[in-house]
């Protein structure tokens, strides 16, 4: 460390991570400030679930796919880091929920499962007319009682009723949370919606109210426009080395784990699995919650990061000639109600929704398996888990022959569940740190938010958060 300078030691080089060593290191030399960023990766490669395979002209997400285009701030980091040009809409299609054996639309203007247009919702197939009845009840229900968390099942059965969580909202939830909504807390995934009935006492009349208008399905030119979704035309991990690429040289440590944190008079001393010590005055841990319990476990008030719970998933891709499939389906994919005997949780006909996955005449379909509960799918062979997602995809759609490859990518442990009571306890450890472990502080996706641009906005709050206790001006 050069004299005089303050170092930053950023801990894990997940999306959060990169992004605070990037912004940190753009402010510090814009700005001339005596601070210098230190990322410190445990494994060889930065990125963390942003892990892309291309392959005879396919591109193959691991993890996730693409982010919420309303997110702007991952597609402002994309333009800082030269990436602007790479990026790349969705194509729109028909999405599916398959309940019992049957595939059946989303219904126009739900909003992650919520009804907001009278005309589909009484149309579908997806609930019964009792089902139908029951939701029509959030008309005349009481909003809940104010600033009180409870689970999202809870909330929408109280709300809708269960047929209309189970067949529309579980399923579409759960995808992205991999978790069972009965245990999830609504205030730290979905707090809009409690705010939007306790403005509003009726969800749906809320939510229609507070939504824009559809987007037309073309625009002006006649071209069909694009989905609410951006991913980058070489892979999301490009994105990662992009911004690796600037970084600062020999600002980077990979291949090091912290052992353990201990502070000193003043500073923090880390402790590397190499036997090597680090001296930092501000740490920002953007690691997943059992690894900061762990490096962090002389201090108790981590303890409860032990408790919180985290599912295993995997991904299941498969290339096929698109004359394999012998019975296709006119839409981009589905998710699966937990009344289907299904294993798989959801499909992506990838080859429909991103125009830059599959090279022509060929399909790619992206399968998911593992979920809250009933996540042991995952430690079974590959073969295992590709013939058990071929025979969930050939009582919807007719497959002939075996795919040209499969890439199957488990993903163990790693996706936290945000249990009710989450932004409490998430507030109270942060009240410890501020009290006991001052300039330390903590990013990614176990604590504020899952995806992409989630942990995007988390880094630079840490960056916020250490410029305010360093005492250095961003202005």
């Amino acid at each position: 460390m050069e004299e005089g300078k303050k170092r930053v030691l950023i801990i894990g080089g997940g999306m959060a991570g990169l992004t605070a060593a990037y912004y940190l290191q753009k402010i510090a030399r814009e700005k001339n400030l005596p601070l210098e960023a230190v990322l410190l990766e445990a494994s060889h490669r930065l990125g963390g679930k942003m892990q892309t395979v291309i392959k005879d002209g396919y591109v193959i997400e691991r993890g996730p796919d693409s982010f919420l285009a309303r997110k702007t701030s991952m597609s402002r980091l994309a333009a800082e880091v030269g990436m602007k040009d790479e990026l790349i809409s969705n194509s729109t299609g028909k999405s599916y929920v398959l309940v019992k054996e049957k595939l059946y639309p989303m219904p126009g203007g739900s909003i992650m499962g919520i009804p907001t247009e009278v005309g589909p919702f009484i149309t579908t197939g997806l609930f019964s007319v009792p089902g139908k009845l029951r939701a029509a009840a959030d008309f005349i229900l009481p909003k809940s009682p104010a600033g009180q968390d409870q689970s999202l099942g809870r909330f929408f059965r109280r709300r809708l009723g269960n047929e209309v969580v189970e067949n529309l909202i579980e399923p579409l939830l759960s995808g992205i949370y991999a978790g069972d909504i009965d245990q999830m807390s609504l205030m730290a995934t979905f707090p809009q919606f409690y705010e939007v009935e306790q403005k509003n006492r009726s969800l749906i009349l809320g939510m229609k109210k507070s939504s824009p208008a559809p987007a037309k399905k073309r625009d002006e030119s006649g071209k069909k426009r694009s989905g609410g979704f951006l991913t980058f035309k070489t892979g999301l991990q490009s994105f990662a080395e992009a911004i690796e690429a600037k970084l600062e040289p020999n600002s980077i440590l990979k291949g090091l784990k912290v052992k353990s944190v201990a502070k000193e008079d003043g500073f923090y001393e880390v402790v590397l699995n190499n036997g090597e010590s680090l001296i930092a005055d501000c740490i920002i841990s953007a690691v997943p919650h059992h690894a900061a319990q762990s490096i962090f476990s002389e201090y108790s008030f981590f303890d409860p990061l032990k408790d919180v719970p985290s599912t295993s998933v995997a991904t299941v891709a498969m290339a096929f000639p698109e004359s394999a499939i012998k019975e296709d389906i006119d839409g981009t994919g589905f998710v699966v109600s937990r009344n289907a005997d299904y294993t798989i949780t959801a499909c992506t006909w990838t080859h429909k929704k991103w125009s830059h996955a599959a090279p022509e005449g060929k399909a790619l379909l992206r399968c998911y398996v593992g979920k809250s509960g009933d996540d042991t799918i995952v430690d079974l062979s590959d073969d295992q888990i590709v013939r058990i997602v071929l025979e969930d995809l050939n009582k919807i759609m007719k497959i002939e022959g075996i795919p040209e490859f499969v890439i199957v990518s488990r993903w163990k442990d790693a996706m936290p569940q945000y249990t009710v009571g989450h932004r409490q306890r998430l507030e109270t450890l942060r009240e410890h740190l501020s009290a006991e472990l001052p300039g330390v502080f903590l990013a990614g996706a176990s604590f504020g938010g899952v995806g992409l641009p989630d942990c995007i906005d988390q880094g630079e709050a840490a960056v916020r958060d250490v410029l305010e206790y360093l005492k250095l001006s961003q202005s």
